[in-house]
């Protein structure tokens, strides 16, 4: 399992690069313009070249309208700033046709100028809340639009997370018809340490985190610490080992 953590400026960047070795992918985002707002061109631009070159950069583009252009300009925009992870929230997007639609737009422009980007179809465990489409469309939607991956996180940042709203079958579900469709699945939404069995056990590619390894464990006001990172880490390594010899004991 991939460990993908989300600095919200170049300060909070360089923390991370203090803790790189215990990290997979640097997560630039703006949380103050929503669960996946994007950053500034300049801000994902100085944050690719403080981070080790061996350590790819994401950027969302965005909890998104229905707008096609504009969503695949945005999304070039971020590749040519130097992200290699390009996230797109479907947040306006109210049926899968209409996510087909934004993604395969995004994945056209931003394979044409980098043809080894990775693009994240990423939706909402509260769909419910917003009216966007819901959850388990989309590995359906990344397949049909050629996208690399298929992303849950939370739109409202209230305290609830994850698994408030999409049971752990249902993201085990989630993760099986990602697989099915040949592509790796992330998941994200106020994860904590203890949802780490869970994911594990799911098989789970990425996991998308800010609040657990930002101080007080408030992703909005607190500050990521390396320190932090470091022992998220520790607990991933831990439940990988333990999975493994539970399934190698089964078999």
């Amino acid at each position: 399992m991939l460990l993908l953590i989300s600095p919200d400026s170049v300060e909070e960047a360089l923390d991370c690069v203090k803790a790189a070795e215990h990290l997979d992918i640097v997560d630039v985002k703006k949380p103050d313009e929503g669960s996946l707002g994007a950053n500034f061109p300049w801000v994902i631009r100085e944050i690719r070249d403080a981070v080790p070159a061996d350590k790819p950069v994401s950027a969302t583009v965005g909890d998104v309208p229905y707008k096609p252009g504009t969503v695949a300009q945005a999304a070039l925009g971020a590749v040519v700033s130097g992200a290699t992870y390009i996230k797109v929230g479907l947040y306006g997007c109210t049926t899968p046709d209409q996510a087909v639609d934004v993604m395969r737009g995004v994945v056209r422009a931003v394979k044409d100028y980098r043809p080894d980007a990775f693009v994240v179809a990423s939706g909402y465990a509260d769909a419910h809340r917003i009216g966007c489409v819901n959850p388990l469309a989309l590995p359906d939607i990344a397949l049909r639009s050629g996208s690399d991956a298929a992303m849950l996180d939370t739109a409202v940042k209230d305290g609830t997370a994850l698994f408030d709203h999409v049971s752990p079958e249902a993201c085990a579900e989630f993760v099986r018809r990602t697989h099915e469709a040949g592509l790796l699945a992330a998941l994200a939404g106020s994860v904590k340490v203890g949802d780490l069995g869970v994911l594990t056990r799911i098989g789970t590619d990425i996991v998308g985190v800010r609040g657990a390894v930002c101080e007080r464990g408030d992703r909005n006001t607190g500050r990521i610490r390396p320190q932090l990172v470091a022992a998220f880490r520790t607990e991933m390594d831990r439940h990988a080992r333990e999975h493994t010899a539970a399934v190698t004991a089964a078999s």
